[in-house]
């Protein structure tokens, strides 16, 4: 990246990218051992330009190179959707899942980012992206159907910080408790999961080491109730107690605490967590933080190139959702840097549009959007 690139809004944007170790793993990988044209990092940033503009096939990518201001940046002047689809299947993903990881290290380190009051929140879930049977065999997991579930740990401070901080990819069939293992790490946070991670021998494994979580019970989960706490009146907590989970056959050790809660919808909720130091109401609210992440992978689906995919290989399908996640963290380092109060959505408008205009210019766009709230336009 030469000095004038760093000025443009683009170089800013791939700027905390840590190229010197991605090189120092390219050659480590010999991924570039025998490249003439289109090298691991030429391929990267083409493709953070694909998912920043939601590029619908390798051809389109391709034609993408039209513009002169991309060329200049990549040192290409033209690539065909055969080499593109060629290096795709090439590139190992564990070299764009450290990228991934490097940047979710800068997102907390950064000066910006406020440390929360409360202990630190992760919540964890997994969506489930279908594939067409015929072109993705390897995804096989019903005879009808195909297809691959990101497992996702959230790190959520609050609604406007909320950033994703692990990942694993597996076939559809993988079920969610599995991953838990991956995914429950830190003995510093809490953990929020919903009722497919439940696992009795697991909350009692968590109780007795010390990790903090909050699931949502099933509904014909078997409880005993040893004792009930009094809840204020007027509040959504319905009932707080506590408890033994499962039948005399298979029983959980250890005593839990039973919330009972309803939602915006008026339907009960029970939430099951070995939290006894704050109150119930808390411990609803920490559990409706959950949405948070339904609301990411939402985001991740409409907004980057995450449903259909340019290759049919497991590696290309992989490096295609490891891009997709690089480009989330590099706009929110984007937010982090300028500041920005607008939605990563605003900011990656603008982003589109200004992406060959200077830094400045965008700056420029955040200030005087700033001002207009002030005086109050909308």
């Amino acid at each position: 990246m030469d000095k004038n690139t760093l000025f443009m809004l683009f170089g800013k944007w791939i700027n905390p990218i840590n190229f010197l170790n991605f090189q120092e793993e390219i050659v480590k990988l010999q991924q570039d051992k025998y490249v003439k044209k289109l090298t691991t990092k030429a391929f990267l940033l083409l493709m953070l330009h694909a998912q920043l503009h939601e590029k619908e096939s390798l051809r389109a990518i391709s034609d993408g190179l039209l513009d002169e201001d991309l060329q200049a940046e990549l040192g290409l002047d033209s690539i065909s959707a055969s080499q593109l689809s060629r290096k795709n299947n090439e590139v190992d993903p564990s070299l764009l899942s450290r990228v991934f990881l490097d940047l979710v290290q800068e997102i907390q380190s950064h000066r910006h980012h406020s440390i929360p009051k409360r202990m630190p929140l992760k919540i964890i879930d997994s969506s489930t992206i279908p594939l067409n049977l015929t072109h993705y065999r390897w995804a096989e997991f019903r005879k009808t159907k195909s297809g691959v579930k990101l497992h996702l740990r959230l790190v959520f401070a609050d609604h406007h910080q909320a950033y994703p901080d692990k990942v694993t990819i597996t076939n559809a069939r993988e079920h969610d408790r599995n991953q838990l293992e991956v995914l429950v790490d830190d003995k510093n946070v809490m953990y929020v999961f919903d009722r497919g991670y439940m696992d009795y021998k697991t909350f009692d494994y968590y109780f007795d080491e010390g990790i903090f979580f909050a699931s949502r019970l099933k509904k014909n989960a078997v409880v005993r109730i040893l004792e009930s706490f009094s809840v204020t009146e007027g509040s959504p907590i319905t009932s707080d107690s506590m408890v033994v989970c499962g039948t005399p056959q298979s029983r959980t050790e250890n005593v839990f605490r039973l919330i009972e809660t309803v939602d915006t919808k008026g339907n009960q909720i029970r939430i099951l967590t070995n939290r006894f130091d704050i109150s119930a109401e808390e411990i609803g609210e920490i559990y409706r933080s959950r949405w948070a992440i339904e609301l990411f992978f939402k985001w991740l689906k409409q907004h980057v190139r995450i449903k259909k995919f340019y290759g049919m290989s497991e590696t290309a399908l992989q490096n295609q959702i490891y891009i997709a996640l690089i480009t989330y963290c590099l706009l929110v380092l984007l937010r982090l840097e300028t500041d920005a109060k607008q939605s990563l959505l605003q900011l990656k408008r603008w982003l589109q549009v200004l992406l060959w205009k200077s830094y400045e210019s965008f700056l420029k766009r955040i200030h005087f959007r700033k001002k207009q709230q002030l005086k109050g336009v909308p």
